[in-house]
C-alpha cells in the first residue's frame, strides 16, 4: 500500500512538474486532467480535486456537474507517452456537496461490490482475471453521412491482402489464412516486437505480465496476458492494457481496436474473465463436486447462467458485441458450463490439483465493456448464486457446435441483439439493486443512453448490406 504523504514526497523527490489524473467515464473510456505539482495536496487524497462533470457520457446534467476527482495512491505510476515526466494517478469521483461517493462512477460501484461481498460472510476477496484481445489495424477510416456510410479497415496481415500489390515494396506472401492465426511464428506473425514492446511497457507501470502471442483471426488479432487481481486492481489494469497497446501501437503507425467484431468472416475479440472468491487467503472454489469445484464454485456459475442475459447488457454492452456471438467463430453462445470446453459459456480451467487454482472462466464478455461495471456485475449475480444456492443443472461436455438441432435447442443461448439485452436487464436486476452495489437510478440511466445513443441510432440508419440486398427492389 503507498501512503499520500509517499506520493507527495515521490513528487519532490524526483522534481516531477505535471500530475495527470485520469478517470473513468460510464461507458468504459479513460478521461483525464492535468495538473501543475503545486496543485496537488494531502486533500486531493481525501477530499478530491474539482472538476466539470457535465460533459462527461451518462453523468449529471449541467446544474448538478460540480464534481471532485480523489487521487488513489496506490495508483502512481510515470505515464510513458508524455514527453515531459508526469506522474499518472487514477482517481474516483465523489459529490462535492455531500461528501458521498458518486453513484454513477464505475470505480465507486466496483468498490461497493467487494464491500457487499464482505458484508455477506461469504468471501473477503474476489479475484478477476480478463483475457482482452485485440486486432492491430494499418489504417481505419469509417463514415456515415446523409449521402453514404462505409467503414474501411486493412492490415498486412490480412488474409485479403495475399495478391495486394505493395507500394514500394514486395508482397511476401506471409497473410494468416482466415482463422488460422493462432500462433505462428514470424514472419507469418509480424507482430512480434510490437506485442514486445507493449508488453514490457506494461510491467514498468505495475501491472503483472505474463505472455503475449498472436490470436485466432487473421488481420492483425493478438492479445497479451497479466496475472489475475483483486477486483478493482484487475480492472485499473485493464485500463492500464488498453492505454499502452493504443499507444505503443501509435508509436509504430498502427492503430488499434478492442471491438468484438471489426472483421466479416472470421473470428471476433472477446474478453475471457477468470474469477474466484477467497476468505482469510484461502480459495473458495476448489472442493470435491464436479472439475474439482466447491458447492459455492457451482452456485457461483448457476447465477452466472440464471442472470446471464441481463448480464450481458453490461458485460457486452455494444451493438457489435452481438455480431461475435453468433455460431461458427468459437463464441460463447451456449449459456452452458463444462471443465475445459471452449464451446460452452462457462469454463472451468483443467489447473491441476492446486486449489489455489481454482477458478471459473466466464467466456461472454468483450472489451467494449467498462471492466470496473463488468466485474462487479458479474460477481453480484455469482453472490445471489450462492446466495440462493441456485445449481446450473448438469454439465454439457460436448463440442456444443456439433450438438443436433434437437439437442441444441435445449440449450439456452446468449440473447441476439444489445436491445433484448437492455429488455432482460430492464427485467432482472434486482440482484445488481438489493445488495445496493448498482443503484435503480444507474441501471434505468444506462438502458436510456444506451438505447437512446447506440440502439436506436444505428436503427436509423441504412446500413451498406441493404444496398446489395434491396437497391433493385
Amino acid at each position: 500500500m503507498t501512503t499520500p504523504q509517499e506520493v507527495l514526497k515521490r513528487i519532490q523527490d524526483d522534481k516531477i512538474q505535471l500530475i495527470d489524473l485520469k478517470f473513468i467515464d460510464t461507458v468504459g473510456t479513460w478521461q483525464h486532467l492535468t495538473l501543475y505539482q503545486n496543485q496537488i495536496d494531502e486533500t486531493a487524497f481525501t477530499d478530491g480535486v474539482p472538476f466539470d462533470g457535465s460533459s462527461i457520457r451518462g453523468w449529471k446534467a449541467i446544474n448538478e456537474s460540480d464534481m471532485t476527482m480523489v487521487l488513489d495512491p496506490n495508483t502512481a505510476w510515470i505515464d510513458p507517452f508524455m514527453e515531459v515526466p508526469t506522474l499518472s494517478i487514477i482517481c474516483s469521483i465523489k459529490e462535492p456537496r455531500t461528501g458521498e461517493w458518486y453513484n454513477r462512477c464505475p470505480r465507486v460501484i466496483a468498490q461497493k461490490a467487494i464491500d457487499y461481498l464482505v458484508s455477506t460472510g461469504l468471501g473477503d476477496t474476489a479475484f478477476f482475471g480478463p483475457e482482452a484481445e485485440f486486432f492491430i489495424f494499418d489504417s481505419a477510416r469509417f463514415a456515415q453521412t446523409a449521402n453514404e456510410g462505409y467503414y474501411f479497415i486493412d492490415s498486412e496481415e490480412g488474409a485479403w491482402n495475399s495478391g495486394k500489390l505493395e507500394k514500394g515494396k514486395p508482397n511476401l506472401g506471409y497473410k494468416p489464412r482466415f482463422k488460422e492465426g493462432y500462433f505462428p511464428v514470424s514472419p507469418t506473425d509480424s507482430f512480434q516486437d510490437i506485442r514486445t514492446e507493449m508488453l514490457l511497457t506494461m510491467a514498468q507501470l505495475g501491472v503483472p505480465i505474463e505472455k503475449h502471442h498472436h490470436e485466432v483471426a487473421t488481420g492483425g488479432q493478438c492479445e497479451l496476458g497479466f496475472k489475475f487481481g483483486k477486483l478493482i486492481e484487475a480492472a485499473d489494469w485493464l485500463m492500464i492494457y488498453k492505454y499502452v497497446i493504443k499507444n505503443v501501437a501509435k508509436k509504430y503507425g498502427k492503430t488499434v481496436t478492442f471491438m468484438p467484431k471489426p472483421i466479416f468472416g472470421d473470428n471476433g475479440s472477446g474478453m475471457h474473465c477468470h474469477q474466484s472468491i477467497w476468505r482469510d487467503g484461502q480459495p473458495l472454489f476448489a472442493g470435491d463436486k464436479y472439475a474439482g469445484l466447491s458447492d459455492m464454485g457451482l452456485y457461483y456459475i448457476g447465477g452466472l447462467l440464471k442472470h446471464a442475459p441481463a448480464l450481458l447488457a453490461i458485460t457486452n454492452p455494444s451493438t457489435n458485441s452481438y455480431k461475435r456471438l453468433v455460431p461458427g467463430y468459437e463464441a460463447p453462445v451456449n449459456l452452458a458450463y463444462s471443465q475445459g470446453n471452449r464451446s460452452a459459456s462457462i469454463r472451468i480451467p483443467l489447473s491441476g490439483t492446486n486449489p489455489k487454482a481454482k477458478r471459473l472462466e466466464f467466456r461472454c464478455p468483450d472489451a467494449t465493456s467498462n471492466p470496473y461495471l463488468a466485474f462487479a456485475a458479474m460477481l453480484c449475480a455469482g453472490l445471489d448464486g450462492i446466495k440462493n444456492k441456485i445449481h446450473p443443472g448438469e454439465p454439457l461436455d460436448k463440442n456444443i457446435y456439433e450438438l443436433s438441432p434437437e439437442e441444441l435447442a435445449k440449450v439456452p443461448s446468449t440473447p441476439g441483439s444489445l436491445e433484448l439485452a437492455l429488455q432482460a436487464l430492464e427485467k432482472d436486476h434486482a440482484f445488481l439493486t438489493e445488495s445496493g452495489v448498482f443503484t435503480e437510478d444507474f441501471i434505468e440511466n444506462w438502458i436510456d443512453y444506451k438505447l437512446g445513443n447506440e440502439v436506436k441510432q444505428l436503427q436509423l440508419r441504412p446500413h451498406p448490406y441493404e444496398f446489395y440486398l434491396y437497391y433493385d427492389a
